[in-house]
């Protein structure tokens, strides 16, 4: 099986099979894949920011699991 990316807005690639949970917050979502969990608080920098506008090929093979 061939193991998929996706591209966060800071230039990260992080494997899908990680994805632990994806928050959608307008036009970005945030996507934990730490393998214990994130915090919800944007002050941790555990989670990673995948916005319409920097990264949309990411944000729209996400964005359908909100539509």
């Amino acid at each position: 099986m061939e193991t998929k990316y996706i591209k966060t807005d800071n230039n990260t690639v992080i494997n899908e099979k990680t994805i632990r949970w994806i928050h959608k917050m307008g036009d970005c979502l945030e996507v934990c894949s730490k393998q214990t969990g994130c915090s919800r608080d944007k002050k941790s920098g555990d989670t990673h920011r995948i916005c319409k506008l920097y990264s949309p090929e990411s944000y729209n093979k996400l964005n359908v699991l909100f539509e």
